[in-house]
């Protein structure tokens, strides 16, 4: 006899717990990835906050773009979780990590005033001070995560992704490594669903996060953007855009899809519409340790691309294509012949146990 398993959830750790997120847009940071996240639909922010969602605790989100408070009263959250009063938190860090010790007598990021020597606190004493009291600690963007535009080759912060600054093995107090979820911005739902599922952690209502060999989450950043592109069956027939705004595959015109990590073309960016190469932009790497230095200049056909798409023009491509429309024109795009008019029923089908022998 089947028997139906239902999930029910710990509804003692559930009450019993709030989770606070420290949210520092105070890195190298156009606070663009806050911005973002208040488009996101699967699940939304305010999904989180409300717990709307089953068995998740309560979120308490602090973050400059979005609090009502200021100054001080805003800064107070800070301060609380450095004294171990918001036990648990995740901390998150939008934007790059400046490398203080080039600075000089002045400071690259800060957020909040020493209260005794009325100084500015650096995000870099932020994060020694409260990353090893965090129960999770996530980079949001590319900035965060791997450095982006801010760590460019000969920039002059130093500018570096979290992971090169606490390093690539470190490990919260609750033993879940740094969580990378880069984009530039990271996609909505990215941000939110990571939220939640760590929120749930907390909770012992999900398992270990999984994560690759970047520390991005595996079942966001498991597939390129070529195998979720809805332009992925033209490189296959060898058919490639010549210029912006054609339908077919744009690799020709620089996307860099085919290697690049990332699951915008099938998530789409806002409620399932939109994403880079959806609407005829190509995919620029965003989302890739190597980004932006290793994939300059961005509108030109990487040399590696001109070669990979020579055999899908002038060999097996063309053959796909008339085998596949030969294959339309014959079966299917036209109707069966019983569907017509007149007296005599035509089926076309006649079943097993009814032939005749």
């Amino acid at each position: 006899m089947a028997v139906k398993a239902e999930f029910v959830p710990n509804q003692q750790a559930t009450e019993r717990v709030t989770a606070h997120v420290i949210w520092m847009t105070t890195g190298l940071s156009c606070d663009g990835d806050s911005v973002a996240m208040t488009a996101a639909t699967n699940p939304s922010l305010e999904d989180i906050v409300n717990q709307v969602i089953p068995g998740m605790p309560k979120v308490v989100v602090h973050n400059p773009v979005l609090a009502y408070e200021n100054g001080e009263d805003f800064m107070r959250a800070w301060y609380d979780a450095e004294e171990g009063k918001l036990d648990p938190f995740i901390l998150v860090l939008e934007g790059s990590v400046p490398n203080e010790e080039l600075s000089g007598e002045g400071h690259w990021a800060a957020i909040g005033a020493d209260p005794v020597t009325g100084q500015p606190i650096t995000t870099n004493a932020w994060i020694d001070r409260l990353a090893p009291k965090a129960a999770a600690v996530v980079a949001v963007g590319t900035c965060a995560t791997y450095g982006g535009i801010p760590a460019m080759k000969n920039n002059p912060t130093g500018a570096m992704g979290l992971a090169d600054y606490l390093g690539w093995r470190w490990k919260s107090k609750a033993g879940i490594p740094i969580v990378n979820i880069p984009g530039c911005p990271a996609q909505p739902d990215n941000t939110t669903e990571v939220l939640l599922y760590l929120a749930l952690m907390l909770v012992d209502l999900a398992p270990p996060i999984e994560l690759d060999d970047a520390l991005r989450p595996a079942w966001l950043f498991g597939r390129t953007v070529h195998e979720g592109c809805n332009r992925a069956a033209f490189y296959e027939h060898g058919d490639f855009a010549r210029e912006h705004g054609d339908h077919r595959c744009i690799v020709q015109l620089g996307c860099e899809g085919p290697v690049v990590k990332c699951n915008v073309p099938y998530r789409g960016w806002v409620n399932g519409i939109g994403g880079c190469p959806n609407v005829g932009g190509i995919c620029m790497a965003c989302t890739m340790p190597g980004f932006p230095d290793l994939y300059l200049p961005f509108m030109d056909a990487a040399r590696k691309s001109k070669v990979t798409t020579i055999p899908a023009r002038f060999t097996y491509g063309p053959i796909y294509k008339f085998l596949r429309n030969w294959e339309i024109r014959r079966h299917g795009d036209k109707e069966p012949k019983w569907r017509k008019r007149g007296r005599q029923l035509e089926t076309g089908y006649q079943p097993r146990h009814y032939a005749r022998t």
